[in-house]
């Protein structure tokens, strides 16, 4: 059976010491604990920046042979250069995250949101994306993956999908306030059936802003997500039966990513 794989963007937050980490747990044993909890972990902080060299090792020495890390590539070449004269980035970005070996998972290029005076439609996505995946296919000399996320959802369109397939990349499905509802991408898998790059990646995200009125503290569950999570699971299952599932959660999803990745296994478990 194709794997299904849970976790969360980050692990090093203090508000989880108690709820999900033993009280009195360090920042520097964090990791260690996580990883025997989960078997994945979306790392954001490749996202402002490429880590050392010793902080790469230090994460694969202490994640063990089955656990996966999935990088965000950096904003300098997603948001900054949006794709275009960053070869010397991308290229230290490959190397240095394939000293990962079999422990690296997906990568996720993560594009801003456009707004329409940007001028920026699906056509320029897929003219900017084809030449770079093509790029980055040269770069690896893993069998690393790459998912790709956009945040306008007029960008989910048949030339978006080609350019991914052509590439063996896949989307990033975001569960988003700007994005389609589960229930509207249940719909379009199942109706299209389009599933490029053979495996499926989601991504938990919640409203920011909406929930940070709420609150700013990460301990606990502050917003029902139940009927939207009960959704996903029946995505998350019919994608696994064409490739393996990566699913991460955010803190600004209910308040609480732990809880979160907790009631999806509950769900699961009672399939």
């Amino acid at each position: 059976m194709n794997a299904l794989h849970l976790g969360t963007a980050g692990w090093s937050y203090p508000d989880w010491v108690g709820p999900f980490y033993p009280e009195g747990t360090k920042r520097n044993d964090m990791f260690g604990r996580y990883v025997q909890r989960y078997s994945a972990v979306e790392l954001d902080s490749s996202f402002y920046g490429v880590p050392s060299e010793a902080s790469i090792d230090s994460w694969a020495a202490r994640a063990g042979t089955q656990f996966l890390i999935c990088p965000k590539f950096p904003q300098a070449i997603s948001h900054e250069a949006f794709l275009v004269d960053c070869y010397d980035t991308h290229r230290v970005f490959v190397e240095r995250f394939e000293r990962l070996g079999s422990r690296l998972g997906p990568m996720l290029l993560q594009f801003p949101y456009f707004r329409r005076d940007s001028g920026v439609d699906v056509q320029t996505i897929v003219q900017r994306l084809d030449p770079f995946l093509a790029r980055h296919r040269e770069l690896t000399t893993s069998s690393a993956r790459i998912a790709v996320e956009v945040r306008n959802k007029a960008f989910l369109k048949d030339e978006l999908y080609a350019v991914l397939e052509r590439h063996g990349a896949a989307l990033a499905t975001i569960d988003h306030p700007w994005m389609p509802d589960p229930e509207d991408m249940l719909r379009r898998m199942e109706d299209h059936a389009q599933r490029p790059g053979g495996f499926a990646y989601l991504r938990l995200l919640g409203d920011r802003k909406g929930i940070e009125r709420i609150t700013k503290k990460w301990g606990r569950e502050v917003i029902d997500q139940s009927w939207r999570i009960a959704v996903w699971v029946r995505w998350m299952l019919a994608m696994r039966q064409h490739g393996d599932v990566f699913v991460f959660a955010n803190n600004h999803y209910a308040g609480h990513a732990p809880q979160t990745i907790s009631q999806i296994e509950a769900r699961i478990a009672a399939q």
